[in-house]
């Protein structure tokens, strides 16, 4: 896993400078005093947190006797603190909402990767040569570079371009193209039987008035 855990930190210090690159250049939104800057704030914590725990756990492996169990233990435990506290601002500045359920499934997918590596963590202090429990550590630092950009990439705004947004956007382009059908043919309809009734009486006046003019003459 030498190898690994060498490309890993590498990995996860060019994500660190990247992400502090695009805090900076949306300083001012995340600091305005709105709910959707507290949010900002939320995701750039979270790829952040991935980041350093990936950073951290990838630097003590690579020391030789380097504790990457008591490491593991470390930064999930404050990855856990971290995502407590984003879950409980969410839902003081957003409410149990739609709107936020995105942001809380984020969490809560950070949160089960912390509680695996907590898990892992405390094999590693029973067993410190346990090489399966290493690996699985390893593969969760995979998952929180996956949490991480993708949080990073909704902190600059992103494009979002996924599956169920896709079929939302086609079902109500196809609701919206049937309710201008019908409301173009109604009027069409009304429009004629208007017509019609003012020809009727029409021609029901012309009747009237012949009729008037006959009896007069006569």
């Amino acid at each position: 896993m030498h190898d690994f855990f060498l490309a890993s930190a590498s990995v996860a210090g060019a994500l660190i400078g990247l992400l502090f690159v695009a805090i900076s250049v949306s300083g001012e939104r995340l600091a305005k005093a709105e709910a959707s800057s507290q949010m900002m704030r939320i995701r750039a914590h979270g790829a952040l947190t991935g980041f350093i725990n990936a950073l951290a756990v990838s630097l003590f492996a690579l020391i030789p006797d380097g504790g990457i169990g008591t490491t593991a233990l470390v930064v999930s435990i404050l990855g856990l603190l971290f995502v407590t506290a984003s879950l409980l601002s969410l839902i003081r500045v957003r409410g149990l909402r739609l709107a936020t359920a995105r942001d809380s499934v984020f969490l809560v997918g950070q949160a089960v990767v912390f509680v695996f590596q907590l898990s892992y963590a405390i094999e590693l202090l029973r067993q410190p040569n346990n090489a399966g429990a290493v690996q699985a550590i390893g593969v969760l630092v995979v998952i929180c570079f996956v949490i991480g950009i993708s949080r990073a990439w909704e902190l600059i705004g992103g494009p979002e371009v996924g599956i169920t947004h896709e079929i939302v956007a086609l079902v109500r382009s196809v609701e919206s193209s049937g309710d201008a059908g019908a409301g173009s043919a109604d009027p069409g309809s009304a429009d004629t039987s208007g017509t019609s009734g003012t020809t009727g009486t029409g021609d029901g006046d012309q009747g009237h008035t012949g009729h008037g003019n006959a009896g007069t003459g006569a």
